[in-house]
């Protein structure tokens, strides 16, 4: 191929590369570390051409001594499994040739094979980026392997009667290895250039058997596009690095450490060794501290009960059977009050939540309210047994600020319903977000 078609092939990548890339859109990212890949976008194709010589930098077996350089053109799919590693099918297709300056005796001058089109499967690693210590990285170095098959034709002439001699259609398999590195145009644009060497299985590719096995070279630039929704950024181009440090700055983030921080130092002022009404468990820890001399308490200083029912034994009309205090420790009936919100996969308390417990609190301790019932509930993300735990792991938490604000353990009974039980459509995010809750029943 001459240089004339190169530079046109050259000039319209240009012209198609700013092009494109004027109109793109810059997007804002709102993916999580530990997210998973349905928050990315993760498939791309490409267009790709450029120069396809019967040898390649790894040197081999040589049939002929002077490789041209031909046009050769292909398309890519690729599927982004992580940030580091995807999985791509390739096709090519193009023309090699070559000659023979001198021609030893039962050689041939000259070669053309018609490469009708060669496919292969290859996964893609991400070694290394060039500002990977930056927010958003704009430059990829990649390596590829795989395994591939081809369909050609060829035609060599004869040095001794200098007549053609055309082949049938032939099919062969061969191993591809490549590099190359990608620049970022935009969130949906990608620049490609790289180096593909294919190794063939056989020896037939140019037509001239001489006991070695073939090589060809593909030495290209393209472009790549992004495919699937505007309103997710590209795996390409993830830094899990700048994202975690997003989540560590995150506003509400902050205000739980300020509050967790102001309660510890509430506790380190206090008196933790106090016990004013001697049951053997300090007044920080005491949960009921004006139990009556003589009384037994548990853990907690609270008296015993054996039915966890929040109804002292000696008081309790069914001490082995869980009840209320309105039915004098016997069972009654749960009635449903506001709903505790959590955050996706989450079983920490929003500083939102804090009021409501607070209040929740008080109620439980001064004897209004005389035990309460935590329903946790989770979203349809992630397997049944994963949400059935993490359902039981919200409903503790709410326990864990409630007996730490003073309520009695025994006061408080958790349960979790996992997905079981939906108050909203999971197919939407507003939907699932009212399903990761924790209802209080009083």
């Amino acid at each position: 191929m001459n240089y004339s078609t190169f530079k046109k092939i050259g000039f319209a990548a240009m012209f198609l590369l700013f092009g494109l890339g004027s109109f793109a859109q810059t997007q804002n990212s709102t993916a999580r570390v530990f997210g998973g890949r349905s928050q990315y976008r993760t498939w791309s194709f490409g267009l790709n051409a450029g120069a396809l010589t019967p040898v390649t930098i790894f040197g081999g077996t040589k049939d002929f001594s002077d490789a041209d350089l031909n046009l050769g053109y292909g398309l890519t799919l690729r599927k982004q499994l992580a940030h580091s590693f995807g999985v791509e099918g390739s096709f090519l297709s193009g023309t090699l040739s070559g000659s023979n300056a001198t021609v030893p005796a039962g050689s041939n001058k000259s070669f053309e094979t018609s490469l009708k089109s060669a496919f292969s499967l290859m996964g893609v690693a991400n070694v290394a980026t060039v500002d990977f210590l930056k927010r958003e990285n704009s430059v990829n170095f990649l390596i590829k392997a795989g395994y591939g098959w081809s369909n050609y034709t060829y035609n060599t002439t004869s040095a001794a009667n200098a007549v053609s001699a055309e082949s049938a259609k032939q099919k062969g398999t061969f191993i591809p290895l490549g590099v190359g590195v990608k620049f970022k145009v935009s969130n949906r644009i990608n620049f490609d250039l790289g180096y593909n060497a294919y190794f063939a299985k056989s020896d037939d590719v140019d037509g001239t058997p001489a006991g070695g096995r073939d090589q060809w070279a593909y030495m290209y630039g393209g472009l790549e596009f992004s495919l699937g929704s505007a309103a997710k950024p590209n795996l390409d181009w993830v830094n899990p690095l700048a994202l975690m440090y997003d989540e560590l700055k995150d506003p509400s983030l902050r205000q739980e450490l300020e509050a967790l921080k102001s309660r510890v130092a509430t506790l380190e002022a206090a008196d933790l060794l106090k016990d004013s009404d001697g049951d053997g468990v300090a007044d920080k820890l005491d949960k009921c501290p004006n139990t009556e001399a003589g009384i037994k308490v548990d853990g907690s200083g609270c008296a015993m009960d054996v039915d966890a029912d929040g109804v002292p034994d000696s008081k309790d009309s069914c001490p082995t059977e869980k009840g209320t205090a309105e039915f004098n420790g016997c069972p009654g009936t749960a009635v449903s009050a506001n709903a505790i919100q959590f955050e996706f996969n989450s079983s920490v308390l929003k500083t939102s939540a804090y009021p409501t417990l607070d209040e929740l609190a008080t109620e439980l301790k001064n004897g209004s309210l005389s035990k309460v019932q935590l329903d946790g509930h989770a979203s349809e993300e992630g397997t049944t047994d994963y949400n059935m735990q993490l359902s039981k792991d919200r409903a503790n938490s709410v326990k864990t600020y409630l007996v730490n604000s003073g309520v009695a353990a025994s006061k408080i009974v958790t349960k979790g319903y996992g997905e079981t039980r939906p108050v909203a459509s999971n197919a939407t995010e507003e939907g699932r977000q009212q399903n990761r809750r924790v209802e209080i029943k009083r």
